[in-house]
């Protein structure tokens, strides 16, 4: 397999401790953000949107979109699973998912930063804009997971929602969010980080890591 992707993205971040947890490998093929090079017309040609990550597959298949990567992954490699087999709980980890990698991520990432600045905002404002967007996102996923005992997101084992919480919380630090704000979910965090697959991953373990 191949994965198109940034040291820093927290989108490619997630498709990474995916790959760990299973036990895969793949060929890392990094796209800059920062210097546009993932609007090159030849990953264009793969990728539409522009955005990272993009998984191809050993058969040629492409995916994007690090969600569904992710569930690709687990359904077609289902050691460790990482979403819970009772659909209530499946739904309620998905939920938390895609507050995060739906609702917080976009409108905190570079494309919209950069927009930011087209507008004219100056650089206080962009990084405030930033910081208030995980802050609201980070509040209520505090909220949604205050009745879980964990130590992970839900329940004894990590699963897609911590893919997504240790990601978004390393961009919340990046933009100067106070982050002990969040208790339950550092509480997940620090479960996540003593597993190998989650401290590989990081943005400063990986080769275009600057």
């Amino acid at each position: 397999m191949k994965l198109h992707g940034y040291f820093r993205s927290s989108a490619s971040y997630r498709v990474r401790i995916a790959l760990n947890l299973k036990g895969l490998t793949s060929e890392h093929l990094p796209h800059h953000l920062r210097k546009g090079e993932q609007c090159a017309p030849a990953y264009l040609a793969i990728n539409p949107q522009g955005l990272v990550p993009t998984l191809e597959s050993d058969a040629g298949a492409i995916l994007t979109q690090s969600l569904a990567i992710i569930e690709w992954l687990d359904e077609t490699n289902p050691n460790p699973p990482l979403l819970p087999k009772d659909p209530l709980r499946r739904a309620k980890v998905r939920a938390f998912a895609q507050a995060i990698a739906c609702d917080t991520h976009p409108v905190q990432n570079l494309k919209v930063l950069a927009r930011l600045r087209q507008l004219g905002l100056p650089e206080e404002q962009v990084t405030e804009w930033a910081a208030w967007a995980n802050r609201e996102g980070l509040s209520a996923c505090e909220t949604l997971i205050a009745a879980e005992s964990g130590p992970f997101c839900f329940g004894d084992q990590p699963t897609l929602a911590d893919l997504c919480l240790v990601p978004q919380l390393a961009n919340a630090r990046r933009f100067g969010v106070d982050v002990s704000a969040y208790p339950r979910l550092l509480k997940a965090e620090a479960a996540a980080k003593q597993i190998k697959a989650f401290a590989d991953a990081a943005p400063d373990k990986q080769p275009d890591a600057e």
